[in-house]
């Protein structure tokens, strides 16, 4: 039996507009109003889930996924003492730790979990779901997008910085008994 696994990226919120690494803040104004732009355009789904962040969690809500069940396994790389801290911020502090972690996916600096970790914890999550049948949708953090393509496809560890996603995109996989096919992300745009 088939299974689809849509995964959507949150709306943008003051995090990401700072490229600031997560600190669990929510969305914003902005970020919440195209949400509930989107929701219009959100395919059938038979389960709803979303990651336990704030901005996650509120861009189900916006989405109209009041369903959607918190999923631990779906949480953000953690990224430890990173947290809140822009990209700037830490390479200027910790140039070596940066490049040693996008160097390195099994590397973490930071304190918190790796590439390589995150992927596998992603990875056990979408292959528990694999020959369960139907539709599961997700509204995920763009780092689990990533973990989620790389395990899917069986892609290099590396290839994890390579993949872009966008804020309030949709990622598609479908498979049955481990076999993941991907149709590429879609903005999530009101039908008209």
């Amino acid at each position: 039996m088939t299974t689809r696994v849509m995964l959507i990226s949150p709306a943008t919120g003051s995090a990401l507009r700072a490229a600031r690494f997560d600190d669990g803040s929510p969305l914003d104004a902005a970020g919440e109003r195209a949400a509930r732009a989107a929701a219009g355009a959100l395919p059938r789904t038979d389960r709803a889930a979303t990651a336990p962040a704030p901005r996650c969690r509120r861009t189900a809500a916006a989405l109209g996924l009041d369903d959607a069940e918190p999923v631990g396994a779906l949480r953000d790389l953690e990224v430890g003492r990173w947290r809140g801290r822009s990209l700037e911020e830490v390479m200027t502090a910790e140039p070596e730790a940066v490049a040693a972690w996008l160097a390195d996916p099994g590397a973490a600096p930071h304190g918190g979990e790796s590439v390589v970790a995150l992927t596998e914890r992603v990875g056990a999550w979408l292959d528990g779901l694999a020959g369960d049948g139907g539709r599961v949708l997700a509204v995920v953090e763009p780092a689990v997008v990533r973990a989620a393509l790389v395990h899917a496809l069986g892609l290099p560890a590396p290839v994890f910085w390579r993949l872009d996603v966008s804020p309030l995109s949709l990622t598609e996989l479908s498979g049955r008994a481990g076999r993941w096919n991907l149709r590429c992300g879609r903005p999530l745009t009101p039908a008209g």
